[in-house]
């Protein structure tokens, strides 16, 4: 298994749904930030995956589309930008982790229901393994997450450190 590490769409302009929307995503960046500092441990790929919606503005260079302080996503990581659900859709994901050798995608980030499924889907169709890490999705609606974590294979991240164990 050659895995890599996808942090999808966890950017500040998604706090402004809701207060429930904010914690959730807060809650969801305390749980992902120690599995980036484990697959940088281990030298495994972490991916930021970053939405845009350029008739919102919801672009590179304005704030909303940045990521949060408080997600320990550094510029050396890869970044990939996307327009639709499917973070594979018309990006250079799939060739980037082609080019790396991966064949495991963990999952993680916002929205659980959206663009999280969208992107296992996408890792699907292209012969990948999605997994989901437990406890690292956000959505608006949180009943979501536990539904998407329950339809999906899916990891604890204590798991998954013995499984990626050397």
């Amino acid at each position: 298994m050659k895995p890599a590490l996808l942090v999808i769409d966890i950017q500040k302009d998604f706090y402004s749904i809701s207060p429930e929307c904010a914690r959730s995503l807060d809650d969801a960046i305390q749980n992902i930030n120690p599995v980036i500092a484990f697959f940088r441990k281990k030298g495994l790929p972490v991916i930021c995956v970053q939405h845009m919606e350029p008739e919102d503005d919801l672009v590179p260079g304005k704030e909303k589309f940045d990521i949060p302080d408080s997600l320990e996503i550094i510029s050396t990581d890869l970044h990939i930008h996307k327009t639709y659900g499917n973070a594979f859709n018309k990006t250079p994901l799939a060739t980037k982790l082609a080019e790396m050798g991966v064949d495991t995608v963990f999952i993680t980030g916002f929205c659980a229901e959206y663009c999280v499924t969208s992107t296992i889907r996408g890792a699907m169709d292209l012969d990948l393994t999605p997994i989901i890490i437990k406890d690292c999705l956000a959505s608006a609606t949180l009943p979501n997450i536990r539904f998407v974590e329950d339809i999906h294979d899916l990891v604890t991240i204590g798991a998954l450190e013995k499984l990626l164990e050397e």
